[in-house]
């Protein structure tokens, strides 16, 4: 298939192509191009001087893991029995089959991280899973890095059973914890592999299986922060143990953002469009993004879906442009940005050869972030999931 006649925003060093085509075999882009190529096979689609966007990433949420329109019987987002839950997978509770996975494909979005909660200490493994599919297993993109969780969900969950934790305190103690449980438990195996007619294996424990990829750093740390403080004690938590790091919500960001550019720590930012709904919310204002990228931070914006319906991702960055940041730098916290931080940005992102066929295409003119505005095309993996006569 061939994309022609489109402004192609590549979001890679190609930057923006006037007038462009894009190349589709199978399920990947095969060649990207400006002009107007000199062969157009039957089955092209002409965008007509619309634009090409990668499809959008929204880096944080809990699609399919919180059901749409359903209570506790669609809810399997925290396993809230135990405050340390690391060898929790996020596949294991996602329905394909929820509504607002077709929400956001009509809205552009084609790739997610979906996470386990906030209400442990440590929630399990997030996974980035495309958005169409009807088995979730075909839908994986990678399973990304595991969840953690600072600040008041623990300490509200576990003080009205009247557990541990019940203070910043115990919560950070509990991931220490697991986290040196781990790091023996791996010594421990590797001393076995090494040499096994000295060294008997350990006792098999699940916890300590799950956080072996993170010690290794093959997979990502992610913090589940609001308060600036609460920020620095991932960072504290992260440098003990050589972990890489990545901060969700991040809303005290600015307070402290030449502190993390400093430590090189991306921040997925969000939700932007909600209320101070809580006392670590209430430092919520809508310059966060754009201060902490002008002091040099990478960052994605997310919603946090289900607290902010998926479909409103593009709103979020344009809410963050009336905030300060730069439309471009906007388009980049949906695509190049989120791909880099969640480590799937060998697959999608950005418009380019060997990535996979995940585009959006809007009419001329028109902005991807306005609250009006819609995709007349998306594709997924090479197939159409949307398509409206032009």
């Amino acid at each position: 298939m061939l994309i022609y006649n489109a402004e192609i925003y590549t979001m890679d060093e190609k930057g923006v192509i006037p007038l462009g085509w894009v190349e589709i075999t199978n399920n990947k882009i095969t060649a990207v191009g400006k002009g107007i190529p000199d062969e157009i096979p039957e089955d092209s689609l002409n965008a007509q001087g619309g634009t090409v966007y990668p499809g959008f990433i929204d880096a944080h949420t809990h699609l399919g893991i919180i059901e749409d329109g359903i209570d506790f019987e669609g809810d399997d987002c925290n396993e809230s029995t135990d405050p340390f839950t690391p060898q929790m997978r996020a596949i294991d509770g996602i329905n394909p089959f929820d509504r607002c996975f077709s929400e956001a494909r009509m809205r552009g979005i084609t790739a997610v991280a979906s996470s386990p909660g906030s209400a442990n200490a440590c929630g399990g493994e997030i996974c980035a899973i495309k958005t169409a599919g009807r088995r979730i297993d075909d839908m994986l993109i990678k399973n990304v890095g595991i969840k953690f969780a600072l600040g008041e969900n623990p300490k509200n969950v576990y003080n009205g059973r009247e557990e541990m934790p019940v203070t910043r305190m115990a919560v950070s103690a509990i991931i220490r914890e697991g986290l040196y449980k781990s790091r023996r438990y791996t010594h421990d195996m590797d001393s076995y592999y090494s040499d096994s007619d000295n060294y008997e294996p350990p006792e098999y424990d699940i916890k300590c299986e799950s956080l072996m990829s993170l010690l290794e750093r093959k997979q990502k740390a992610f913090f589940h922060c609001h308060r600036a403080d609460d920020i620095c004690t991932a960072m504290r938590i992260a440098n003990e143990f050589s972990l890489d790091m990545v901060i969700i919500h991040g809303t005290e960001g600015y307070k402290i953002a030449d502190i993390m550019a400093e430590e090189k720590i991306p921040v997925i930012c969000g939700p932007v469009i909600c209320d101070r709904c809580k006392p670590e919310m209430r430092g919520l204002e809508l310059k966060n993004a754009s201060v902490m990228h002008e002091n040099g931070v990478k960052i994605a914006i997310c919603t946090d879906h289900t607290v902010i319906p998926i479909q409103y991702l593009p709103l979020s960055a344009q809410a963050a442009v009336k905030g300060g940041l730069a439309f471009d730098e906007a388009i980049k916290t949906l695509t190049v940005n989120p791909a880099e931080i969640l480590g799937i940005n060998d697959r999608v992102g950005s418009i380019a050869v060997e990535k996979d066929a995940d585009l959006q295409i809007y009419r001329k003119g028109e902005n991807p972030l306005d609250l009006m505005s819609e995709p007349f095309f998306v594709m997924i993996d090479g197939k159409s999931v949307r398509s409206e006569v032009l």
